[in-house]
């Protein structure tokens, strides 16, 4: 099979299942992966035969993809803020509105002076692993409560030459953050579980079916159950005038909002994402 045929057979196999933009997104994807292809050189060499081996790869990949499995998932591998990032079904597969949030943290940051953060619930290790790579003046910790996610978190750090420190920890049964290096952090970040069990319905088949739900969703009846945690260790553990950011439900924002001035956070600041949603919250904490 040739790869304009193959090209064909995708779009033919997809086409009842995900839009055409995708589709080639799929494919490009599965050339530069599996057969080091760059987009100009499936032009160049579209009647060049795929070997047999490959083919094989190819259309198990394909098969994949029509069962509805996330495209980084198959690959094992994808980007983030312009790096790159081991995925498995033991981490979320990070979002553009995250890179969003990594970006206003990154914006926050004193240029000269160094700086300490932590992220709560670092899944891949998306975000400290962006935040260290492109602000060398910090010391940069992490938690999660899964093992395996922490196995990928470590192994993404190795790969973008970062230095972070990760932790196993169950942020809901956890009283201090003592356990870290770091007594006292001038920046506390996370993008915690909020999708509420009645927001399934909108969530696709393929992050429904493959994502870790623990990662994803809470309770109808709490939904801001971690956010209300991590703000009271956020309380106890930040320098004065330090900084917390979320990301957030965007059906929740003035909720989550409401609930930070509560606990006694100020200068709170409500932002929305690309889709023009409410998507992160910055807060200030100046009783450290």
């Amino acid at each position: 099979m040739t790869i304009h045929t193959f090209k064909s057979f995708v779009t033919t196999t997809l086409t009842p299942l995900f839009p055409a933009t995708e589709i080639e997104t799929f494919f490009f994807l599965l050339m530069e992966e599996l057969l080091g292809m760059q987009r100009i050189d499936t032009v160049l060499k579209a009647s060049e035969e795929i070997s047999t081996d490959k083919l094989v790869a190819l259309k198990e990949a394909l098969k994949r993809l029509e069962e509805e499995e996330p495209i980084q998932y198959i690959l094992g591998t994808t980007e983030f803020y312009g790096l790159p990032f081991i995925v498995t079904p033991d981490t979320l597969i990070p979002r553009p509105e995250t890179e969003e949030l990594v970006t206003w943290v990154l914006e926050s940051l004193s240029p000269t002076e160094n700086t300490t953060i932590l992220d709560i619930g670092t899944g891949s290790g998306c975000i400290p692993i962006a935040l260290k790579k492109k602000a060398k003046n910090t010391i940069v910790s992490a938690i999660d409560v899964s093992k395996e996610a922490l196995v990928i978190a470590e192994k993404n750090a190795l790969k973008n030459e970062t230095n972070i420190q990760f932790h196993q920890a169950d942020i809901l049964a956890t009283s201090s953050l003592s356990f870290t290096n770091t007594e006292k952090f001038d920046v506390i970040v996370s993008n915690p579980p909020y999708v509420r069990e009645l927001e399934k319905a909108e969530i696709s088949n393929n992050v429904l079916q493959n994502e870790p739900h623990l990662a994803l969703f809470v309770s109808n009846e709490n939904p801001l159950l971690f956010y209300s945690k991590i703000a009271e260790l956020a309380a106890k553990h930040l320098t004065e005038n330090g900084l917390l950011f979320f990301e957030i439900n965007q059906y929740l924002g003035n909720e989550t909002a409401a609930m930070l001035a509560e606990k006694g956070f100020s200068d709170i600041e409500l932002r929305k994402d690309i889709f023009k949603n409410d998507r992160m919250l910055k807060a200030v904490w100046k009783k450290g």
